[in-house]
């Protein structure tokens, strides 16, 4: 196991893969343990404020990066600030309405400098963001699935569902999902990050949308399978709406299936969802992985990680 020197300042280098709250989480953990940490970020939203942006201003999605960055915050008041105005929204029933502060900051500054990277980093350096937030596509995506059940007419049909508000809702059976483009580019930085990292850190989240889509985009997959990092692939709480009554082992085939070469080095699931699945730790194998289960969920009972439990446990599969 790799081994870094916190006192000499040498922390790892960590890439978190994901979108929505199953980033936030992960970020939310990994800052308190390393300050060499980007946000490889989704970029195929099309609900809500992010799809009225992406839709008027031809702009990349900026929902999902927005709460990364809210996640990279620090604890200390002015970091709590700025991340709380970073996702309020105004109210009421105008133009602007429903529309989240911190979406209208980075789009603005998107038609401003014209390079989203830099745009990104210049509203983290505002935050005193503790790492940095890149997009996963230089392009805005599209999520298309392959549902069967969708249509009532027709329920054992298969039905093609499109974009990332309508495959994060289904509750059809999900059989498979791409995006189009169908060769969607790499941001180049996103690419840099994975390869000199020390850790990639992919999940939770909604599978289908904010985890698997990392793999379907071919220059950040190659990235994903020739970079010399550990890969630690952290599992939801429990299923969400897209993969609801699939067991853990079968969200590790759904990878399989959507990248057949990829190879982890530990699974990370916490005992709520993986006791109940005794094919957890076999399936993990068969990727390359060791099996990791540890109690990462708050202790109210909502299916929501821990930020400080899931630190430590990255702490520890890292060697901190």
């Amino acid at each position: 196991m790799r081994r870094f020197d916190m006192a000499f300042g040498q922390l790892p280098s960590v890439v978190a893969c994901g979108g929505g709250h199953g980033l936030y989480a992960t970020l939310s953990a990994l800052r308190r343990i390393t300050d060499r940490l980007s946000a490889v970020v989704t970029v195929a939203d099309d609900g809500g404020s992010s799809g009225r942006l992406r839709k008027e201003l031809n702009c990349l999605p900026p929902g999902d990066l927005r709460m990364a960055l809210a996640a990279l915050c620090g604890d200390d008041h002015s970091g709590r600030t700025w991340a709380d105005v970073l996702q309020s929204r105004f109210g009421g029933d105008g133009p602007l309405a429903g529309h989240a502060i911190g979406n209208l900051l980075i789009a603005g500054l998107w038609e401003k400098l014209e390079d989203p990277v830099h745009a990104l980093d210049m509203v983290g350096e505002l935050l005193g963001a503790r790492g940095r937030v890149l997009p996963m596509s230089s392009a805005p995506l599209e999520i298309i699935a392959d549902v069967i059940g969708h249509d009532q007419s027709y329920p054992d049909e298969i039905t093609e569902l499109r974009g990332q508000a309508a495959v994060a809702r289904t509750t059809s059976d999900v059989q498979a999902v791409r995006l189009e483009p169908q060769d969607p580019p790499a941001h180049p930085e996103a690419i840099a990050a994975v390869e000199d990292a020390d850790y990639v850190v992919l999940g939770p989240g909604s599978w289908f949308t904010s985890v698997i889509p990392h793999l379907l985009v071919p220059e950040l997959a190659q990235a994903l399978l020739r970079t010399k990092a550990k890969r630690i692939l952290a599992l939801n709480l429990r299923p969400a709406d897209e993969t609801s009554g699939y067991t853990p082992s079968q969200h590790i085939e759904l990878l399989a299936e959507h990248a057949p070469q990829l190879r982890l080095d530990y699974v990370l699931a916490d005992p709520s969802f993986a006791n109940d699945d005794p094919h957890l730790e076999a399936y993990s194998a068969s990727l390359g992985a060791q099996l990791w289960i540890a109690d990462v969920a708050v202790r109210d009972g909502s299916p929501r990680h821990d930020p400080l439990r899931l630190a430590s446990i990255f702490a520890e599969i890292m060697g901190l």
